[in-house]
């Protein structure tokens, strides 16, 4: 006698509604099948959402304490509820970890200030002082041009300023290299530059002298590598006016072969050595002897030039001038005592900077008022009163 098989879409062992003997039910229902993902109708098993935030914040190691106390809620919850996600949470976890370590010893090492302190000073984007370059002109809020520099207004050098950019030196890469090392490059370099960018020296006014930007230890590890010269004023709340640039961007050919020549005498007699000549004539002598050759090879050079009609009589005056001095500094070159060696040397001092050479000046069009040196307040015989 057969027995009906219960109502419902279950089937007993050994029916086989979809074939004979042997062959199986494709949706047969087995009650003892393992746990499967995938719920009624398909569905995926939900991913957890702590886990997820454990990951999140573990890869960005933004907050790592709560990253990983996310990861371990995560761990515990996937376990209890049969969610997904176990991985990202031991991912999260772990990640966490390393970058809480790594903040604890940023805090302890004090590099976490410098890191902020770097991230600040680049926030300034532009008005970070090595954003300027040749020729830009710009305020300080503070109107000062010595210490730390983060904020800087760039503005028109036609007006009143604090600062005017000459130059720009690079720097090698590699280890900061240290402030005195820094500071050095800078003094050599700058002072060095300021001429080229400023030819004409008697235009700069008695006031401007030369400063700079370096980087820090801090700046350079994020990039910067730019020393940056600059002129500004030494008056307590100085400024300049107008550009001092004045190089072959805006002089004239003639200008330009004329200033050349008149910086090449005033580098030898830079040179002057430190000691008296009763203390070393040999090295005075010696100094004079370069500057004897100097002033004579300048005086050819400006020989060969051709002038301007405006200006042919005057240059000559000075080249005759100068040749003159050149004689004065070759007999102080050899000269056997002290004492005769200051009468050469005074002859040929009254004609450097001298009348001729503003009469020159005047004719080509350059600045004609003598300038003032830290040892000389009158000037050159007749300077002064041939520039009024």
């Amino acid at each position: 006698m057969s027995i009906p098989p219960p109502p419902g879409p279950q089937q007993p062992q050994g029916q086989y509604p979809h074939g004979g003997p042997g062959s199986q039910a494709p949706y047969a229902f087995n009650p003892y099948a393992p746990y499967s993902p995938y719920g009624s109708y398909g569905r995926q098993t939900p991913v957890n959402g702590v886990a997820i935030g454990a990951l999140v914040l573990g890869v960005l190691c933004f907050l790592p304490a709560v990253g990983l106390v996310l990861g371990v809620i995560a761990l515990v919850q996937i376990k209890k509820r049969g969610e997904r996600g176990k991985g990202m949470a031991v991912a999260g976890s772990v990640l966490s970890s390393v970058g809480l370590a790594l903040w604890v010893l940023a805090l302890s090492t004090g590099a976490a200030s410098d890191v902020w302190g770097g991230f600040r000073d680049a926030a300034n984007g532009e008005g970070t002082p090595y954003a300027l370059a040749k020729g830009d002109c710009f305020d300080s809020p503070t109107g000062n041009l010595e210490g730390e520099a983060y904020d800087i207004d760039e503005v028109p050098c036609s007006g009143r300023h604090d600062g005017e950019v000459f130059a720009v030196v690079k720097l090698p890469g590699g280890a900061f290299p240290g402030d005195d090392e820094v500071t050095r490059i800078a003094d050599d370099k700058c002072y060095a530059l300021q001429d080229a960018y400023a030819m004409d020296t008697w235009a700069v006014p008695d006031d401007a002298d030369v400063y700079y930007f370096i980087p820090s230890r801090r700046s350079w590890r994020f990039g910067d590598r730019e020393i940056t010269c600059l002129f500004g004023s030494i008056e307590e709340n100085g400024r300049l006016t107008g550009s001092l640039r004045n190089d072959a961007t805006t002089l004239d050919a003639d200008q330009v072969a004329f200033l050349q020549a008149m910086q090449a005498v005033d580098d030898a007699l830079a040179g002057e050595p430190d000691d008296y000549a009763e203390d070393d004539l040999l090295a005075n002598q010696t100094w004079a002897g370069e500057v004897a050759d100097v002033t004579g090879a300048q005086a050819k050079a400006l020989t060969g030039h051709t002038w301007p009609a405006k200006a042919d009589e005057q240059v000559a005056a000075l080249v005759k001038d100068m040749r003159a001095a050149s004689k004065e500094w070759t007999a102080a070159a050899k000269s056997p005592y002290a004492d005769d060696y200051y009468e050469h040397y005074d002859e040929a001092y009254d004609y450097v900077d001298g009348p001729t050479t503003v009469t020159a000046r005047k004719a080509l069009g350059l600045d004609t008022t003598y300038p003032t040196y830290e040892d000389d307040s009158e000037g050159a015989d007749g300077g002064g009163s041939a520039a009024a």
